[in-house]
């Protein structure tokens, strides 16, 4: 199979229910891309640039309206049960419980992905450790740091060893140690594994650090796609935030702030 994901004039709208046509919301406007395989892509843009709803299109849990969309040759619309099996994913709003302990949330995750029976502690216990989780997966994940839950997450995601991992600002809200270590584990993981990472974050030197190539979105289209390298020596910038105000003209530190409240509200839910 040549890529591993592929995308081809995607739209989506809502609102398209409503009598008048003024209220609809162009989320997604005619959107064509491909990640190959074991590539770490990072899909960039300001909030409601239609990140998430293609993120949620790709990962069956909303149906495309228009255009086509495929997971290593498999179309979602057509092969959704497949296709979730190929997939882990690590939404933005956390989603461990935190009255179970580490180990607990992972063979949850397990039993959900049809992961088979015999198999299950096994696979539990090398998720954990990957995620250097080992001696912390009895306690339970409320006393975990924002760090730690973060990797326990991605172990959950990992435990049923897919072959594209899909993350949503998987480090939003840590501290520069915590952000480190989350990335630390991602990039050991796509090594050993060769997985696909696709993943969105409003942290600019990291999608420069970690990421193979990347696709600037705004408005629900593609303004830039390449390496981060080439964005930068195409732009009058000398970084990949230079490249993303150049384009978007919006304020990222503004996006970042308003996430992080917004992440810090889910973990005191989360207790």
């Amino acid at each position: 199979m040549n890529t591993a994901v592929e995308i081809e004039g995607l739209r989506h709208r809502f609102g398209i229910s409503r009598m008048r046509s003024g209220d609809e919301t162009l989320a997604v406007d005619d959107l064509s891309l491909s990640v190959q395989p074991a590539e770490i892509f990072g899909l960039l843009g300001p909030n409601g640039a239609g990140k998430t709803t293609t993120i949620k299109v790709l990962t069956t849990l909303l149906p495309p309206q228009a255009g086509r969309v495929a997971v290593f040759g498999l179309d979602v619309r057509r092969n959704r049960m497949a296709v979730r099996r190929l997939i882990g994913y690590v939404p933005q709003a956390l989603s461990a419980d935190a009255g179970l302990s580490g180990r607990e949330n992972v063979a949850l995750f397990a039993r959900l992905f049809d992961v088979p029976r015999a198999e299950r502690r096994a696979r539990a216990d090398a998720a954990i450790a990957a995620m250097g989780l080992a001696e912390a997966a009895d306690r339970v994940a409320g006393t975990y740091s924002g760090g730690m839950i973060r990797r326990l997450e991605l172990a959950q995601a990992l435990v049923s060893a897919p072959r594209l991992l899909v993350l949503d600002e998987p480090t939003i809200g840590l501290d520069p140690v915590a952000r480190a270590g989350v990335w630390e584990r991602i990039t050991q993981v796509r090594a050993e594994t060769g997985m696909t990472v696709l993943v969105t974050t409003h942290y600019m030197e990291e999608a420069e650090e970690f990421c193979d190539r990347v696709a600037l979105m705004h408005r629900g289209r593609i303004r830039a796609l390449g390496t981060p390298a080439e964005l930068i020596a195409s732009s009058a910038g000398e970084s990949l935030d230079d490249v993303f105000r150049e384009y978007t003209g919006d304020n990222l530190e503004s996006e970042r702030f308003s996430d992080v409240r917004a992440a810090r509200r889910t973990a005191r839910r989360l207790g």
